[in-house]
């Protein structure tokens, strides 16, 4: 990690559908080897599930789910003389957006259907209901927090 530099912030264009920034971030982490077009397939082709199952938009259906799995404390580790202590810290923002993506493809790639569409439309619709491995992810976080709440003035 450089000490000099933060790297510098790089420009997304918005996903041609629907015109949403975190729709084509969403988009880029569920691509595997610079495949872009299969990655637009499985996300759209959920997006159409969804709709046709919960009768709903599928753009509010999924902020909704990463609303509801998006953490707002997590623990950081911090030494303090010796002895490493975990640390329960607010979340920025772009790490909260960030980690809820990442938490939903995995949830999503764990499932058992068939087919990548499925899966994640079937963990979309949990996310949304705020049930599924995903919500438990946050939720395990947010536990993990609340019990280290004794060590919350090592913050930094």
């Amino acid at each position: 990690m450089s000490r000099r530099h933060s790297a510098e912030k790089r420009e997304i264009n918005p996903d041609p559908k629907f015109g949403d920034l975190v729709v084509t971030k969403f988009m880029n982490a569920i691509m595997l080897h610079g495949k872009k077009s299969v990655a637009e397939n499985i996300v759209y082709g959920a997006f159409d599930a969804v709709q046709a199952k919960m009768k709903q938009e599928p753009i509010g259906v999924f902020h909704q789910a990463l609303d509801n799995i998006a953490p707002h404390v997590e623990v950081r580790s911090r030494r303090v003389g010796g002895a490493t202590y975990q640390v329960p810290v607010d979340v920025r923002p772009e790490r909260r957006q960030a980690l809820a993506i990442r938490w939903l493809i995995a949830a999503a790639r764990k499932r058992n259907e068939t087919t990548m569409v499925e899966r994640l439309c079937g963990e979309l619709m949990d996310a949304a209901n705020n049930r599924g491995s995903a919500v438990k992810k946050r939720e395990d976080t947010h536990k993990m927090a609340d019990a280290n709440r004794a060590f919350s003035h090592y913050r930094w």
